[in-house]
């Protein structure tokens, strides 16, 4: 920010230039600035030198009886200012040997106050300062766009600077001017298109907008403020006045542990939530939980769970509840709908005390048509592509950002720093990526633009891509981005210096649905789908993986996770057993949504809490038993999660049991010895003396079964464990002679001896 000391010298260099053609002020001018048309109203407004020793204040305040000119530091009346023009634009002079300081004591209907004035100021940010909103991977432009409290010289107030190249005029309007565009008006600073200006007095809490003029002076529908650090709660759109200061911090051992991890290496299991339709308290009208409610309610349940994360559908300010948060106005801004900024920074505080690592849900790839939005921002297509083709989502509705300007990477990627450095989250969701990637995404031939090499590869958003991660990786140590990418783009978590997009993870989504149409199928025919569980296997080791059963698994009429499940109520709940069981043995990390922990019966909806009294039933309480537990062995044993994304931790031991509908394979750890094997029965048959082959002798003892009574099972096992058999089986020296339970899976974990 630049020095006082630089801002009195251009405040006099402003004066000297302005001097010859402020001695005469015409009634043209002053009947602009009454209406709120002058485009520079600092030429006519605030002190103007007529004479040697002789200074014109000038001020626009039009429901004022009567205004007087005050001393800076004390309440001596210099002047009082004489009413130029009935609508309120008032003058006075005043002697001083040079730019004089003052305060205006203004006498209204409501009583009298004392002000300073807003165009006594000269420019304050630097243009060097202005230059680096343009800096991809900088902080810039939040740091110096938006709304920031200041102190100029020993005034306070707030410093407003907005993007808008082609605007002809704006205002900042709110509760403290009677939301009137006439009398903020703000300054064009720079050749970059932004406009600034100090308001003294204005207090943390105040709503504001901006008032924008077109580049053809035609007035646009209120805007909210790009980079507002906090908003009002919607349905109401203002952006909120907040004081950014230090957050009060608990997590430096958490950030300190967190930069030492190869998260590749360590188990991450991410509880996915919807921080509206978790819980709600039906008592008091349905409402939300507060941020500080979460902290005490949802952290404490998701550490006793297990999960290592939770990741947020997006909590960045959204108009419309039924996006579920992917239609965001507000990048910079928490909602307002569970509490103040203050209170989320205390939710993640909380978060990191527990040892759950946060990750939000983001979204860079559109931004909804709100009037008071990003679209159309200045008068032109200014955040996005003007050409249809190319700007706009057919499939949602939205505006797709011109990631090719560099204004709006720089906003991006400064956005993707904010949320990890200021709120010290763990870690970004991408959203909806694919759609970035591609020209042609969900369009037909003529409805898209091809790149300069004429393919359909989005050239300028790949570039953007990169640079988001290269600058999260450089400036949050430990943090971690993760694409969900629906296509076989290649490369996605490669490093960009490989020609990778620079992703930590990918979602697998291939996984997710193959084998979601497997289970999906009655047991008798699963025999002829048995590919759909061994198909990923070919591919599981190209990225990275996260293995995701996600919200949009379980809304859109495809049914909660049970809901999917073919059979009688026993086999339902029997399926799903096994099949969780299944994605905690397999390699990838691990997402799922919340409900399907509790077995969930009915689709997730985002106005309404999870159904908390299915709890009660055995069958539900077996569920959320088996999802702690598969957190603990997951956690507890090295092979199943540290070489998650290499292929030397998986080995085949059963794929081509088609018959039976039998999976096994076995996971390895760091060490060789270190060993689990995982077998899956996808029929309600139980299966005794079936023999699989091992890779090492030892005791395999059971350390998961999803059939076990206590789950809601028929508890039908293996005792314990089984010790190897020297008999050889699928190409391997010795074997196992295992008991299969019906529609379960079970995990056996080497030791070289069964007291090992």
């Amino acid at each position: 920010m630049t020095t006082e000391v630089e801002i009195a010298a251009r405040m006099a260099a402003d004066s000297t230039r302005n001097r010859s053609r402020t001695n005469r002020l015409d009634t043209h001018a002053i009947d602009a600035v009454v209406i709120g048309q002058h485009r520079n109203p600092f030429a006519v407004l605030g002190p103007h030198q007529i004479a040697t020793g002789v200074w014109e204040i000038r001020a626009f305040i039009p429901d004022a009886r009567n205004v007087e000119i005050l001393g800076w530091d004390r309440d001596t009346v210099l002047a009082t200012m004489e009413r130029r023009q009935e609508a309120g634009f008032f003058a006075g002079v005043v002697k001083a040997d040079q730019r004089p300081g003052y305060r205006l004591r203004v006498e209204n209907l409501h009583g009298s106050e004392t002000r300073y004035d807003p165009y006594s100021y000269g420019p304050i940010l630097s243009d060097q300062d202005l230059s680096r909103i343009r800096d991809v991977g900088s902080d810039a432009p939040y740091r110096i766009l938006g709304a920031h409290q200041a102190t100029i010289g020993e005034v306070e107030g707030f410093l407003f600077a907005v993007w808008a190249p082609t605007a002809s005029l704006i205002s900042v309007v709110g509760d403290f001017n009677s939301w009137d565009g006439r009398i903020h008006v703000m300054r064009l600073r720079h050749g970059m298109g932004v406009w600034e200006l100090f308001i003294p007095g204005l207090k943390a809490g105040t709503r504001y907008k901006f008032e924008i003029k077109g580049p053809d002076g035609h007035t646009l529908p209120l805007r909210a403020d790009p980079m507002a650090f906090a908003t009002e709660q919607p349905p109401a759109t203002a952006s909120v006045l907040h004081a950014a200061k230090d957050f009060s911090w608990n997590d430096q051992g958490w950030i300190a542990e967190r930069s030492a991890q190869d998260q590749r290496k360590t188990p991450m299991s991410i509880y996915e939530c919807h921080l509206g339709s978790w819980a709600r308290v039906s008592s008091e009208g349905n409402r939300y939980l507060t941020y500080r409610e979460m902290a005490e309610r949802l952290i404490p349940y998701v550490r006793d769970l297990g999960f290592t994360h939770i990741e947020l559908l997006p909590i960045t300010e959204y108009p419309f509840d039924g996006s579920w948060g992917y239609q965001p106005v507000s990048l910079f801004a928490p909602t307002s709908r569970f509490g103040t900024p203050e209170d989320f920074a205390a939710f993640v505080d909380a978060a990191h005390e527990a040892g759950i690592g946060l990750i939000l849900d983001w979204v860079p790839g559109h931004f909804p048509n709100d009037p008071h939005g990003l679209g159309y921002f200045d008068g032109t297509h200014l955040y996005e592509h003007a050409d249809p083709r190319q700007g706009y989502h057919q499939d949602w509705g939205t505006y797709i950002y011109n990631y090719g300007r560099q204004e709006v990477s720089a906003f991006l990627v400064a956005n993707a720093r904010f949320w990890l450095e200021r709120y010290h989250l763990d870690g970004l969701r991408v959203d909806a990526v694919a759609s970035m990637l591609y020209l042609d995404y969900s369009r037909r031939p003529g409805e898209w633009v091809p790149n300069r090499y004429g393919g359909n590869e989005n050239l300028e958003a790949i570039d953007f891509l990169r640079r988001m991660n290269e600058t999260v990786y450089s400036t949050s140590p430990g943090t971690l981005t993760i694409a969900e990418e629906s296509t076989a783009w290649p490369g996605v978590s490669h490093p960009t210096y490989t020609g990778g997009l620079g992703f930590g993870f990918k979602w697998n989504m291939g996984w997710m649905h193959d084998t979601l149409r497997f289970i999906s199928k009655d047991p008798v025919h699963r025999r002829y789908h048995h590919h759909d569980l061994t198909f990923g296997l070919l591919y599981a080791f190209t990225e990275n993986f996260i293995l995701p059963l996600s919200h949009d698994e379980v809304v859109h009429g495809k049914g909660s996770m049970l809901g999917k499940m073919p059979g009688d109520r026993w086999q339902r709940f029997a399926n799903l057993r096994a099949y969780y069981g299944f994605m905690w043995g397999h390699p990838g990390k691990k997402l799922l949504f919340m409900g399907g922990e509790i077995a969930q019966e009915r689709e997730w909806n985002h106005d309404t809490g999870l159904d908390w009294h299915l709890l009660d039933d055995p069958y539900h309480r077996g569920v959320h038993s088996l999802i702690r537990d598969l957190n603990r062995v997951y956690r507890d044993h090295p092979a199943l999660h540290e070489r998650d994304t290499e292929a030397s931790g998986f080995q085949w031991l059963i794929s081509d049991d088609a018959e039976n509908s039998v999976i096994a394979w076995a996971r390895r750890g760091e060490s060789d010895d270190s060993i689990v094997v995982v077998i899956s029965n996808f029929t309600p048959v139980p299966r005794s003396g079936y023999r699989i082959g091992v890779p090492l002798p030892g005791f395999y003892q059971e350390i998961m079964n999803t059939d076990a009574e206590g789950y809601g099972g028929s508890n039908v096992g293996n005792l314990g464990g089984v010790a190897a058999e020297e008999t050889e089986s699928h190409g391997h020296p010795c074997s196992l002679s295992l008991t299969l339970p019906p529609l379960g899976t079970i995990m056996l974990a080497r030791s070289p001896s069964q007291n090992g």
